[in-house]
């Protein structure tokens, strides 16, 4: 039974019957005043006339403005809940008294017009309270699913009502139907408490945390408090056109009637038929048309539908002028606006925090609603009575309205967007309040404290993280760092004061000079040579035949470098002499020379572009040593010259000389694209260093940065990807104009999509097959279960990379910072946050994008214990066939996993899987396969 509930009305578990719940609750709600309505609408004109209802549509508004005012100050006090129940009872005590008034035929203008008022104004404000109650009961994706089918209960409550109200009052009088009406009012309170303790009382607890930031914004005025916000102000006026167009179009439809039928009793039977098939056709339309119309349309395109329709009948009413295409009109307002348009209102104001939403939609609902009313009198009366012109006429006021209308739709997109925004913000920052307020800590005092602290590795890292910023500030304390004990912390504090030109500390770092380190004697000198008032001459002859060694390799260092644009300076001090004696020197000594005087010789040779010893820097990156790697990459990347490139390229698949090796690669500017392609084309390219291309590429902005780019977002490495598109964002937000092709990208997020499916069903695969083991009572073995453990986290990474790579790509189809905010909220532990973003990325993206992104997120923001087939359809596979399909995944890291796997579980139903992978150019894991496929085989025999 649940699994037809769920395919037919898109309800889940746990949501069925609150949801039957609130759908009992509008359908008594909607019926009481289908009983009322028609009871005293006829009383009014059959004793008053048609031509008063302009004035009464007039007092409507007066008395709305005035109720709107003590019920906004109420709310705010007051607990919904009880306001509600309060109304509830006064509305069943008032037309109680009216059944006993028609019992004993008491009718005067006075009682006429009160109850025609009371009436009114029961329609918008209980409709508003079950809407608001429904806003706290569903968050913004179970509304966009439920609405239409709680909706479908206000509509089956006006066929009800009204074939109620005719039955009982043609047999027993029409006193008794309302009688009826006061008493079904009485059971929405046990519904409405019901309600409340499942999901009122537990959410409103958490959502007043949501807002603390906006109670200020809650003692203001419903008016000022809607117009502070461009969404409800926009959304407001929209109410407002609606309900006038809704008037002029029922007053219009109204008198043709009763123009062309003269008979009170056939008027009525006329009334009673086509209401009740507009009724029939709204229950229709909100069962089988709603949900799939929103989803597919999105809300905004969604509230498009009714004006344009009303437009279309508008005009096909000035072409003809008849009774029955009023009909039509009156059809579409009475059937859209109580299922689909009823729907999309509702949704549109999902976005708003909850206690601003309470107070700003009853204003809507009642105030509005009830002016709008008073609005559509008065044009009535000025139009139709005083300039006396024909009923026809107000057509071309409908299609004024109309345009103005849609319009207002379009500026509440944008405001609908900003609204998500903000509130997936605020959501994040309240929750994350107390991270954010340590954030909010004298940051300054902070590093401070770091400086003055005796952890070296904490200082290196805070210098590291301020080389972009230069604070004045620091000055003082930093100049005390050259004292320090480390050599490496007074290395760090000299390259922060170079960008002073005010430290007076020339006499300390020239008392460095002697220290016998290198890299510090290098820094001070270069630090020297910068700031001294000393020439260059004198410099160079000071220190480059200085006794010491550490002073005069840091001199030929430093003149190699200054030397680079200067080749008379070269020249002058016989630099390349002075270079191949020392080359020849400390090379000719059995591999005794320090590693840091090899790395000061490399980066000289390569400054000088001493080609004559390149193969120095060649043998050193093909080097046991991972310093004299680092020193070569670096002096490889100085030079650019093509014959370090394959080298360079080889670094890429060691993790340790990786970031490097790129930057390097990047030193050689835009011609290095063109290397990569050829290699490309010549398919010449390790998977292990084509997955780091991307890196490389992203440096540079031209046809060929983007050639290479398409190629590599092709790739099935999820590295491979996930890096092309950070490096397709980055060139993106480097230069808007970069042509990137909409086409190629959206072809990649669906492939993308697809690939997270998949790893999605196996790991859900995994799961089942998990929990069908721990069901089991027989002793499992332990590292079996752990090698699956193993293979299921490499997934989860897996899942996170595709995930990123997606929202990379969409960043270039959509507003980055739209999606930056989206991406963050989904990786919140948030589940508001969640779900408000994935209803504003459904807003975003176009039709064929959003059915495949959206189940995806679905998956990620359900419950555990939702049904996961609800939202993808996944298949549970059988053991082996998820192994093989792992076994497609590129990467030898996961490969070796499954093999391990199979080769502990010992089952020879596991050889197909190792079948592929016995040739694999892995070499460790082709022979691991192969081992392990002959042990099975020997299971065999």
């Amino acid at each position: 039974m649940r699994k037809i509930i769920n395919k037919t009305l898109g309800l889940r578990d746990g949501e069925i019957f609150i949801s039957f719940l609130m759908q009992l609750y509008i359908f008594i709600i909607i019926t009481v005043l289908l009983i009322v309505k028609p009871s005293i609408n006829a009383l009014f004109i059959s004793n008053l006339g048609a031509d008063q209802l302009p004035y009464g549509y007039l007092l409507v508004a007066v008395t709305a403005v005035i109720t709107t005012y003590f019920y906004s100050k109420a709310i705010r006090k007051f607990s919904l809940v009880k306001i509600t129940v309060l109304s509830l009872l006064t509305f069943s005590i008032v037309f109680a008294l009216l059944g006993f008034l028609l019992k004993y035929n008491f009718t005067s203008t006075f009682f006429l017009f009160f109850y025609y008022i009371f009436v009114s104004l029961f329609a918008v404000l209980a409709t508003s309270q079950f809407w608001i109650f429904a806003n706290m009961v569903f968050n913004a994706r179970e509304a966009k699913r439920i609405f239409g089918f709680i909706g479908a209960g206000a509509i089956a409550g006006g066929i009800f009502g009204g074939y109620l109200t005719s039955l009982v009052a043609s047999t027993f009088g029409k006193e008794y139907t309302i009688f009826i009406a006061s008493i079904l009012l009485l059971f929405c309170i046990p519904i409405l408490k019901k309600v409340y303790n499942l999901r009122i009382r537990y959410l409103n607890t958490f959502k007043r945390k949501q807002i603390i930031e906006r109670q200020d914004q809650l003692e203001n005025s419903s008016v000022r408090l809607i117009f502070k916000s461009k969404h409800l102000t926009f959304l407001a006026f929209i109410v407002g056109i609606s309900v006038i167009v809704a008037k002029l179009v029922d007053y219009q439809f109204s008198d043709f009637a009763n123009k062309a039928i003269s008979n009170s009793d056939d008027l009525t039977a006329f009334f009673g038929f086509w209401f009740s098939t507009f009724n029939v056709i709204a229950l229709i339309i909100q069962l089988f048309f709603t949900n799939k119309v929103i989803t597919k349309l999105g809300v905004s395109s969604s509230l498009l539908l009714l004006p344009l329709a009303l437009g279309l009948g508008g005009l096909l009413f000035l072409t003809f002028p008849e009774l029955w295409v009023l009909v039509i009109v009156k059809g579409i307002d009475g059937s859209f606006k109580q299922s689909l348009n009823k729907a999309a209102i509702e949704l549109s104001i999902m976005p708003i925090p909850l206690q601003v939403k309470n107070q700003a939609k009853s204003y809507i609902d009642v105030a509005v609603d009830s002016i709008a009313t008073g609005v559509a009198g008065f044009l009535l009366i000025f139009f139709i009575k005083k300039l006396n012109l024909s009923t026809s006429y107000i057509s071309v006021i409908i299609l004024f309205f109309v345009f103005v209308w849609i319009v207002l739709i379009y500026k509440l997109r944008e405001a609908y967007f900003e609204s998500f925004k903000a509130n997936i913000q605020a959501t994040l920052e309240n929750v994350n309040y107390n991270k954010d307020k340590l954030k909010k800590q004298d940051s300054l005092l902070h590093i401070k404290n770091v400086l003055k602290s005796d952890d070296d590795e904490a200082i290196l890292k805070m210098f590291n993280q301020l080389k972009d910023y230069k604070l004045k500030v620091l000055q003082p304390l930093v100049i005390e760092l050259l004292d320090h004990p480390s050599n490496k912390i007074k290395v760090a504090a000299i390259s922060y004061l170079d960008a002073f030109d005010d430290n007076n500390i020339l006499n300390k770092i020239t008392s460095l000079v002697s220290k016998k380190d290198d890299v510090l004697v290098y820094v001070a000198l270069e630090y020297i040579l910068v700031h001294s008032p000393i020439t260059e001459k004198t410099f160079f002859n000071t220190y480059l035949d200085h006794q010491d060694e550490y002073v005069a390799n840091g001199a030929i260092l430093a003149l190699a470098k200054q030397s680079q644009h200067n080749q008379k300076l070269a020249n002058t001090y016989s630099l390349k002499n002075r270079l191949k004696s020392k080359i020849e020197f400390y090379t000719t000594e059995e591999g005794n020379a320090r590693k840091e005087i090899i790395a000061g010789l490399l980066l000289s040779i390569a400054y000088t572009r001493f080609t004559n010893y390149y193969s120095l820097i060649t043998d050193n990156l093909k080097s046991e040593e991972p310093y004299n790697i680092k020193f070569a990459t670096i002096a490889a990347g100085i030079t650019s010259h093509k014959i370090f490139i394959d080298d360079l390229l080889k670094l890429l698949k060691t993790k340790q000389h990786r970031k490097k090796g790129i930057k390097a690669l990047k030193s050689y500017g835009p011609r290095i694209i063109n290397v990569l392609l050829d290699l490309e084309y010549k398919d010449e390219l390790e998977p292990d260093i084509k997955k780091n291309i991307p890196k490389i590429v992203a440096a540079f902005k031209n046809r060929n940065a983007l050639k290479i780019l398409k190629i590599t977002l092709k790739s099935k490495n999820t590295t491979t990807r996930l890096e092309t598109s950070k490096a397709f964002r980055r060139l993106k937000r480097n230069d808007e104009n970069l042509l990137i092709s909409a086409k190629i990208i959206k072809r990649s997020i669906y492939k993308e999509c697809i690939y997270h499916k998949s790893i999605l069903e196996i790991m859900s695969s995994i799961e089942h097959h998990m929990n069908l083991e721990l069901m089991d009572d027989k002793e499992h073995n332990k590292q079996l279960i752990e090698a699956r453990k193993k293979i299921y986290s490499v997934l989860e990474i897996e899942v996170k990379k595709s995930f990123t790579t997606l929202f990379n790509l969409l960043s270039l189809l959509y507003n980055e910072n739209d999606v930056k905010i989206i991406q963050k909220a989904i990786n919140s532990g948030v589940r508001e946050a969640k779900i408000n973003a994935i209803e504003l990325l459904e807003n975003l993206l176009e039709r064929n994008l959003r059915a495949v992104i959206l189940p995806l997120l679905e998956y990620q923001v359900a419950e555990k214990n939702t049904v996961n087939t609800l939202f993808l359809n996944l298949t549970t596979l059988k053991e082996v066939d998820y192994l093989k399909k792992i076994m497609n995944i590129s990467g030898s890291g996961i490969k070796h996993l499954v093999i391990s796997y199979v080769n502990i579980s010992n089952s020879r139903e596991f050889i197909p899987v190792l079948l592929p992978l016995k040739k694999y150019r892995n070499r460790i894991v082709g022979q691991f396969a192969y081992d392990t496929y002959v042990k099975l085989l020997k299971n065999m025999n």
